[in-house]
């Protein structure tokens, strides 16, 4: 008989229509937040995300792209989230709060929630020793709460790279959840070597770099995924509470003309704001942890 398969061991098998019953506040059908990622990265070296490929050294077109987002495309959005009344959640590079404060301060006035995304997205966890990066988890949370005030209490991994041991050292270091697993529509318990870790729900679908710079996909194409996802989950039926996460990239969305489009998909969810949740990670983790214990 063939030995079993191996497996991470941090949560079980568990289908959605058989779990333990809770609600959203005012009983709302789908918990919806906004994710914006606002990023730095070292010139020539490390991991990129770029427009274009195979460009030669010095990469000036991609390395000026990237950093569109923080001179320009970042504002644009918290700009227009902000005039809608929708929270944005900061996914952050810690290294921005050296690079740009006043958008840290700008996001900060505007009621966003920062979570941390590592020190810069040229950076991986992957590869790393348990003690490297045990002080790398630490560093970041030090250096966030020094320019903001809080330190985070959520974690999204650089390129949603995690080594064997992250989840243990997140949860050794205070956060309380993980946006880095995509396995489920509700948060899933992890089990850790010290207190549990919630996993809340972050997509890797209604995400604008896996959509448009991965898949190709046009602004529109985007905009109707995210009316797609959301009245779907509005119309499934049961009684599950669902979360919808829409992740954007504030050098990618932050693009005129992809704002454009994307305009059409916000304003369709929030014409329904009174029977929905529009929240931020954190606040589903707090509402979940208090109505659903580890199992």
């Amino acid at each position: 008989m063939k030995k079993p398969l191996p497996g991470h061991g941090r949560y079980a098998h568990s289908a959605i229509t058989d779990r333990p019953a809770f609600h959203w506040p005012n009983r709302s059908r789908v918990a919806v937040y906004f994710a914006l990622g606002v990023e730095h990265y070292a010139f020539g070296e490390g991991m990129t995300e770029n427009l274009v490929s195979g460009m030669p050294h010095p990469d000036v077109l991609n390395a000026s792209w990237r950093d569109y987002g923080n001179r320009v495309g970042a504002w644009r959005l918290l700009q227009y989230f902000g005039g809608l009344g929708i929270p944005l959640s900061i996914l952050l590079n810690s290294a921005v709060c050296e690079h740009a404060p006043d958008l840290i301060e700008a996001a900060r006035r505007a009621g966003s929630e920062f979570i941390a995304h590592g020190h810069s997205n040229s950076d991986t966890l992957a590869g790393m020793s348990e003690s490297d990066e045990s002080a790398y988890v630490a560093a970041v949370a030090a250096q966030m709460a020094a320019a903001i005030g809080t330190r985070p209490l959520g974690w999204a991994s650089p390129w949603i790279a995690e080594t064997l041991s992250t989840p243990d050292i997140l949860s050794k270091h205070g956060y309380s959840y993980v946006l880095d697993w995509c396995m489920d529509d509700q948060p899933v318990w992890l089990k850790t070597r010290a207190k549990p870790l919630l996993s809340v729900p972050y997509s890797q679908e209604i995400n604008d770099s896996s959509t448009i710079i991965g898949r190709q996909a046009s602004a529109t194409d985007f905009a109707q995924m995210i009316i797609d996802q959301f009245d779907e989950m509005r119309a499934t039926p049961g009684d599950e509470p669902l979360v919808m996460s829409v992740i954007l990239h504030s050098f990618i969305s932050g693009q005129p003309f992809r704002l454009r489009a994307l305009r059409r998909a916000v304003e369709h969810v929030a014409r329904h704001a009174s029977d929905i949740w529009i929240t931020q990670p954190g606040e589903i983790a707090r509402h979940y942890a208090g109505c659903v214990a580890p199992g």
